[in-house]
């Protein structure tokens, strides 16, 4: 056998969590959990206007409260080149900050000023007294009034912001079935369970960050670029990430200002976020308002589309919810046409949410197919499939692989949807309404250039590292089971090192491509020191294996050995001894190939949902959730099934709870925090079926896996909504579904 091709034994297992211990017994540091010499503690202080100047700030006052040993304001902050805005040049990572480099007010909660003092008690208490005085001017707030003035941005993530493909005018004129509506979804905000936190310490010009990131590696970029020094002079470490959803991708205002204050002060800053603090300077999912059109022969095979979102961005940048993206891809229609504009208000700036665009675009769009569906009385399952897309109808490409056909069947066979009446208010147990609806989902299958190091130990372990993250989804342990696989080692003499940006870099946890870029590179580094492994065993005068050909020599349990003979074998520990036991190690530096130009790669699913409405109080139960996902290898069935369970009660919150309420008068968010920004609790999930079809896609990248950590949230709102009309008769048509828009 040759010793590359050996079988995989851990990948596909559900394995436990290799960082379970860690994080049950308390020993998992995240980064406001490391304690420095020296540690002082800031307070972020936030503006209480939506716009305007700042015209008096009484530092001094507050400079002279115990504890306190600074207070830094635009009147005392040190330069910074192009006024901050260096790294912002650097997506996804840099964004646009605000670092006190000027007296102006962008919104309200926007960082003005950080209070650092010797206890974090002390800081908060100062960062309280501390009064600011305005000059207020005219805010933008109120999308309503504002969208007709929404523009065109100059480009979107993921593609153009606009897309035209035949002539869906004369097919409009031409077909027989028309279908028009507006959906909308509320700003919405990430509430990781961890919020944003960063330590800072300088050491002469090198600086470390400690910071709860979902990328180590472009922490210390962005940071650098925006200070003017030396990239490898900033050095990011974030061994646990307590949730992210997209928030942690980017480097926000808080992690220069705690590195700012550091350097002014020459010791350790530590600043965490509190929960209130959350809603404004890390980002949200902005509101959108989508136009679906769909015009369909009477067999329901959709003649033309038109998918026109509008969606709020910052006065500070640009960001757009690329909604529009899922409609150019599910669907075979020649003609088709989508937009994307934007309306600039007082808000903090947007950013990414768990699959932004596909998440609220999946909603309108699948809305949109079961209302057709049951205009034209056909089973909104049946819709989908006369209208299955064999390529990407907008790339020309065929996919790498895709099972979003036996998706629906499997699912719809485990739901048992051939028994639903599909007249509304037809199913029911008294004054219970009981409402059955589905959706597809989908989610692009994303890959970037990402190292790992490979090194065996001189007492037989096998280590290997990456300068990824993992935000909870299980990275440590899926990395670790590759590692083994590809070198041949038992699972418990293989350690997984992240978290560390002086390691081999690797890419944003964002886009559901940590597994499908860091997998592939973790597996080529253990490749490549497997052979080194066997190579010095075979020119070892003192090994069994001497002389031997290498490629019929396995590592297999640990153990080096002949294919054909197994007791001709040697440890990988006594080879390193009598090489002068020093460690052996690979790198592999991996990147996608020809295999992007090529094809179209893609998630895809089949979301059910039952419904349990009171017909009188018209509140919503949602009694199952079943979701069946084709997303080529599931590295580890236990913590892959959580990941699209997770996605799934995300998509639950977004239908039935989620919203940021605007006041319009002050530009703030009246439940900012935990007890009134609603969430699913353990009272709100009932039943949820998760089901991974096998797929097998050789063409995606060597590991064969899609990324699972956005397509759980897609389609799940729609059917839910489509369960709701179901039940109900009636359709609502602006997220979140609460008990008024039924009653």
């Amino acid at each position: 056998m040759n010793a590359l091709n050996v079988p995989s034994s851990y990948v596909g297992q559900g394995i436990d969590r290799e960082d379970g211990v860690a994080k049950v017994t308390g020993q998992a540091r995240y980064a406001a959990e490391f304690v420095l010499r020296g540690m002082s503690y800031a307070a972020l202080v936030q503006s209480t206007v939506a716009a305007g100047r700042i015209t008096a700030i009484n530092s001094a006052e507050v400079e002279r409260m115990p504890g306190v040993l600074l207070v830094l304001t635009y009147q005392n902050a040190q330069a910074l080149p192009e006024k901050g805005q260096a790294g912002a040049k650097q997506p996804p990572s840099g964004r646009m900050l605000s670092l006190l480099q000027d007296d102006e007010i962008h919104y309200n909660g926007e960082p003005i000023a950080v209070v650092v003092a010797q206890t974090l008690e002390q800081a908060r208490d100062a960062a309280n007294h501390l009064r600011v005085t305005y000059t207020s001017a005219p805010a933008a707030l109120d999308f309503e009034r504002l969208k007709g003035g929404a523009y065109a941005p100059k480009s979107i993530t993921g593609g153009p912001t606009d897309s035209l493909r035949g002539d869906p005018t004369a097919a409009f004129a031409s077909a027989a079935a028309h279908f028009d509506a507006v959906y909308t979804t509320p700003i919405e905000h990430h509430n990781a369970m961890e919020p944003h936190a960063t330590i800072a310490q300088w050491d002469g010009p090198r600086l470390t960050l400690y910071d709860s990131t979902q990328y180590v590696a472009g922490v210390g970029k962005t940071v650098a670029k925006t200070f003017g020094i030396p990239p490898e002079n900033v050095r990011t470490i974030c061994f646990y990430t307590g949730g992210g959803f997209g928030s942690k991708g980017s480097v926000w205002s808080h992690v220069v200002l705690t590195a700012m204050a550091a350097q002014k002060l020459g010791r350790p800053v530590k600043l965490a976020m509190e929960r209130t603090q959350m809603f404004g300077p890390v980002g949200a999912r902005p509101h959108t308002e989508q136009r679906l059109q769909l015009a369909s022969d009477s067999n329901g095979r959709l003649a033309a589309m038109r998918h026109d979102v509008i969606s709020n961005t910052s006065v500070m940048e640009d960001w757009t919810e690329p909604s529009a993206m899922v409609t150019r891809t599910l669907y075979a229609c020649a003609n088709q046409a989508t937009s994307h504009r934007l309306v600039k208000l007082n808000l903090g700036v947007p950013t990414f949410t768990r699959a932004p665009g596909e998440a609220s675009g999946s909603f309108a769009l699948e809305s949109a197919m079961d209302e057709l569906a049951y205009q034209l009385g056909i089973d909104p399952i049946e819709l989908r499939l006369r209208n299955y897309a064999q390529i990407d109808p907008e790339k020309e490409k065929p996919f790498s692989s895709k099972s979003l056909r036996e998706c629906y069947v499997q699912g719809a066979k485990r739901f048992g949807w051939s028994t639903r009446n599909p007249q509304p208010r037809s199913m029911r147990e008294g004054h219970i309404l009981i409402g059955w609806g589905m959706a597809s989902a989908t989610y692009p299958t994303r890959r970037s250039a990402a190292s790992a190091s490979a090194r065996l130990m001189p007492d037989g372990r096998l280590l290997v590292r990456s300068a990824s993250q993992d935000l909870g989804t299980g990275t440590y342990t899926i990395m670790t089971q590759i590692a083994a696989d590809a070198m041949g080692f038992p699972i418990e003499r293989v350690v997984f090192e992240l978290g560390d940006s002086n390691f081999p870099p690797a890419p944003v946890s964002g886009g559901s491509q940590s597994a499908a870029s860091v997998g592939p590179a973790v597996k080529a580094a253990t490749l490549a020191l497997r052979r080194k492994v066997i190579n010095a065993a075979v020119a070892d005068s003192n090994s069994t294996l001497f002389k031997l050909d290498p490629d019929q020599v396995q590592i297999v349990d640990g153990w080096l050995q002949l294919a054909s003979d197994a007791s001709r074998r040697d440890n990988p520990a006594a080879v390193l001894g009598r090489l002068g036991g020093q460690p052996l190690e690979a790198r592999s530096d991996v990147k996608p190939g020809e295999e992007q130009q090529r094809l179209a790669m893609h998630s895809f699913g089949a979301v059910f949902a039952e419904v349990r409405v009171d017909e009188a109080l018209g509140t919503v139960q949602v009694t199952r959730l079943a979701g069946t996902y084709g997303v080529g290898k599931l590295l580890n069935a236990k913590t892959g099934r959580s990941q699209l369970m997770g996605g799934m009660v995300w998509g639950l919150s977004m239908a039935l709870l989620e919203r940021s309420d605007l006041d319009l008068r002050y530009g703030r968010y009246v439940n900012g925090n935990l007890a009134e920004y609603h969430v699913p609790v353990n009272a709100d999930i009932h039943d949820i079926d998760v089901v991974v079809v096998d797929e097998q896609d050789t063409e995606v990248n060597p590991i064969g896996a899609k990324g699972i950590g956005e397509i759980g949230i897609t389609g799940v709102a729609a059917a839910i909504s489509n369960a709701v009309y179901h039940a109900t008769g009636k359709r609502v048509r602006d997220l979140p579904i609460t008990l008024d828009k039924l009653i």
